[in-house]
């Protein structure tokens, strides 16, 4: 068995009598010193420990959201219809998707960029047409013909539209060869309707045509931007006076050869009123067609405010926005493209709370990355397409403080340079991207609590240490005096 005295000769730290110590002045100063600046340099140490540290590095792409890329837009065109507004996007991989509707949403606006009404505008898909005009032959098909639709201006359109129950007319252009294609069957589906709904004395329903070209007033008015348009007016629903020159019409999409257009106006026609009675009438040469399917609502505006979302590969592409359609023409010289862009951003949306957060946390973090935002870009005239080059680059922030479903912060930021060149064809906007391979990873770290301890000891050990050896020369000092004052220092 191991005897106590043994143990004790291991003792470090071997205490002296206290009847062999003696208590200073100097030294209660010095420990009162001491035990301060241990309590302040604990603090500091307590508050370097709890708080977090930010690190930034660069490293590999690594996204949580798969190989495809959400981009967010809001844009407004004063002077683009919603009608013919298409959101197209393409890559380098040969990827080619038009008129993109089911995830953007199209509202006629004003030319303050103010919408009108409430509704969306559905353009529904790009119209096909299947069959387009007669058959060209050797004699002149209007020579058995007569006058066929008749030719309206501004006098004459306001007129007409009062007088007949219901307005079809054909805004055209002589040189759209789209016009000159429906040219022949529109003037002999007028003639007719003209010999069954004599315009004289039935009054219900009149095939008219109105060359933009020359009533360019008028067809502005009516929000006329591609030709042939072909635009229902029926009389007491056409809403005038209006200071944005709001129209409620409808257009037509379906075939444009002559039987499809007669059986489609024959549908349009009203029972005829006879002794205060409506008189039924036999339709059933009109091959029984839903009308509802071959038209739709008119745009109440010129301009067009587009928003919503589109998803795209994480390869170089662009998303553009233009007058697009397979079966209408569209004048050049005419079309503006002026923007202005409500927001345009990448990446899943952030709440707003997290972007809260990253202001509040990382300070030296930049949340503001929609570079277009709040920007317009106008044409200094008409034929200027937009291209705006977008070089895009993640930030990853990962903190440690929260939830976990909230742990990982990511967000897109780009910088953006737009330019403006003269079109050769119908001018467009376009939104070129290019994502960066690498990521910027911001990550939250906080201190070990052995590094606490540590660092702790350090201060509790150092601090005695210290005043130990600032007591010790002040004793000695203080000794070596007294010496020399009694005359017994050599």
């Amino acid at each position: 068995m191991v005897s106590t005295s043994k143990i004790k000769s291991i003792d470090f730290y071997r205490k002296i009598p206290r009847d062999l110590t003696e208590a200073s002045l100097s030294g209660a100063g010095l420990s009162i010193l001491a035990a301060l600046a241990m309590v302040f340099l604990f603090g500091m140490e307590l508050s370097d420990y709890l708080s977090t540290t930010t690190s930034t590095s660069v490293v590999v792409d690594r996204s949580r959201d798969g190989d495809y890329l959400r981009i967010d837009f809001n844009l407004s065109f004063p002077a683009l219809s919603c009608e013919f507004a298409s959101v197209d996007v393409s890559d380098v991989l040969g990827t080619h998707r038009f008129n993109l509707t089911k995830t953007v949403r199209k509202y006629p606006i004003d030319p303050r960029l103010q919408r009108i009404g409430l509704e969306e505008f559905h353009a529904g898909s790009v119209p096909t047409i299947k069959s387009h005009g007669d058959e060209e032959t050797g004699e002149d098909i209007f020579e058995h013909l007569g006058e066929g639709a008749a030719e309206l201006d501004k006098k004459t359109f306001d007129v007409y539209s009062q007088q007949f129950n219901v307005l079809v007319v054909n805004f055209y252009a002589p040189w759209c060869p789209w016009s000159n294609k429906l040219k022949p069957a529109w003037e002999k589906a007028a003639k007719i309707i003209a010999e069954r709904y004599n315009p004289e004395m039935d009054g219900r329903i009149l095939l008219a045509k109105v060359d933009c070209t020359v009533n360019m007033d008028l067809c502005r008015s009516h929000h006329i931007q591609g030709y042939p348009s072909i635009r229902i007016f029926r009389k007491g629903n056409d809403v005038r006076g209006d200071e944005h020159g709001q129209h409620d019409h409808e257009s037509y999409y379906g075939d444009r050869d002559t039987e499809s257009l007669v059986a489609f106006m024959v549908e349009l026609v009203p029972p005829a009123v006879v002794d205060g009675k409506f008189q039924l009438e036999d339709k059933s040469s009109t091959n029984g067609t839903a009308n509802a399917a071959l038209k739709r609502p008119a745009p109440k505006a010129g301009g067009c405010r587009i928003e919503g979302f589109v998803r795209v590969k994480k390869v170089p592409g662009e998303l553009m926005i233009s007058a697009h359609s397979g079966a209408h023409s569209f004048d050049a010289a005419n079309m503006n493209m002026t923007h202005y862009v409500g927001f345009f951003s990448f990446g899943r949306k952030t709440s707003w709370r997290s972007v809260h957060w990253a202001n509040d946390m990382l300070p030296e973090l930049d949340t503001n990355v929609d570079r277009l935002t709040g920007n317009i870009f106008t044409s200094e005239h008409e034929n200027i397409t937009h291209d705006h080059y977008l070089q895009v680059v993640k930030t990853e922030v990962i903190t440690l403080h929260r939830k976990q479903s909230e742990r990982i912060v990511e967000q897109y930021d780009y910088t953006a340079h737009s330019n403006m060149i003269q079109a050769t064809s119908v001018p467009v906007v376009k939104f070129h991207y290019e994502l960066s391979p690498m990521q910027v990873l911001v990550k939250e770290t906080s201190k070990s609590f052995s590094h606490f301890i540590t660092n702790l000891c350090a201060i509790i050990g150092g601090v005695f240490t210290v005043a130990g050896i600032i007591d010790s020369m002040l004793h000695n000092a203080m000794h070596v005096m007294k010496k020399v004052e009694l005359g017994k220092q050599y």
